[in-house]
């Protein structure tokens, strides 16, 4: 055990440790067992960030999102392609220490190693908060993709639309897939992405408890063409 390691051992990371200094380093030392409850823990800028659990309008349609996945994986002929989904990942390769909703890896051929491979495809499901919006379509595409994120996937309940981002020669480029059409990748061979059910899990939560539209309307992908 490195003297790292040892050092942040017994240390217990809650609520009440946001906003503790923390270096990228200090924070891939800690232990899972080190993290209190299911609160979802990011160092940004060198700052310990600690967000709860996200909401069932967020988990719903990623659980789904999830199945789809493996039921491809299990019954498509080139299922196999999916070396592994996980939801709630760090993606390795950026400079933040960044949770994604959903990660897939793909192409390995074999279980993936989560601290070192980059998955193929990170998906993010926009929140209702403004900052979280603001970095999912700008801070976290630029770094996942600088990372070798081959897609990132944003789906956004509040616009009801699914924006596809891809590392271009000028800079990213995009495909916008609207509420209704269906999207199809080569990463994925044979997989099909019904938006509308994913966005129909998340509008379900509107009966018990109904929230404002945020009013952050995050701005139309920046210019570089589009792939679709």
């Amino acid at each position: 055990m490195s003297q790292l390691a040892a050092r942040t051992r017994l240390v217990r990371i809650g609520p009440g440790s946001a906003g503790r200094l923390m270096t990228s380093e200090q924070f891939d030392a800690l232990r899972p067992e080190q993290f209190v409850g299911k609160n979802r823990y990011e160092v940004i800028n060198g700052v310990l960030i600690v967000t709860p659990p996200v909401g069932a309008a967020e988990a719903d349609p990623n659980d789904d999102l999830g199945h789809l996945l493996r039921t491809y994986q299990e019954t498509h002929p080139q299922g196999a392609i999916i070396d592994s989904t996980m939801p709630e990942r760090t993606v390795p390769g950026t400079p933040q220490r960044r949770r994604a909703d959903r990660v897939i890896w793909t192409g390995l051929g074999r279980v993936p190693d989560p601290d070192n491979d980059i998955p193929s495809i990170v998906i993010e499901f926009v929140s209702q908060k403004r900052s979280d919006a603001l970095r999912d379509y700008e801070l976290k595409r630029d770094e996942y993709l600088a990372a070798g994120v081959q897609q990132y996937w944003i789906i956004d309940r509040f616009r009801r639309i699914m924006t596809v981002y891809r590392k271009g020669i000028a800079g990213p480029t995009f495909e916008i897939v609207a509420e209704g059409q269906t999207y199809q990748t080569d990463l994925l061979p044979g997989f099909v992405l019904p938006l509308s059910r994913l966005l129909a899990k998340a509008d379900q939560w509107k009966r018990n408890r109904r929230r404002p539209r945020p009013s952050h309307q995050p701005k139309s992908p920046p210019a570089g063409g589009t792939d679709g």
